[in-house]
């Protein structure tokens, strides 16, 4: 189950991050981008890939937002240990009721 809702947070994020490094650098080249007023001292190879890697965090932050609060109170709320090995106070814990 973890396994799917990875993939629906990382694969969505990564065609994203893929459109928007095509489109941010259609209209931005590498060798003119400054940090704190100098150029920045590295290749074209490095500035695409570091920017590729940004806009995946980004894009995968979203969606895994997106992926939590679409989750029902019954997911939230359920009790992660199996019904014959839960301690005796867990029918106390809103948890595991």
């Amino acid at each position: 189950m973890w396994t799917q809702r990875l993939m629906w947070i990382a694969w969505p994020a990564f065609l994203v991050a893929a459109v928007l490094e095509m489109v941010v650098f259609a209209f931005v080249d590498p060798s003119d981008l400054h940090w704190f007023g100098s150029p920045l001292a590295l290749s074209r190879e490095a500035v695409y890939t570091l920017a590729f890697f940004v806009f995946w965090g980004a894009t995968m932050v979203s969606s895994a937002l997106t992926t939590l609060l679409a989750m029902s109170p019954f997911e939230v709320n359920r009790c992660p240990i199996p019904e014959g090995e839960r301690p005796s106070d867990c029918a106390k814990n809103s948890r595991c009721g």
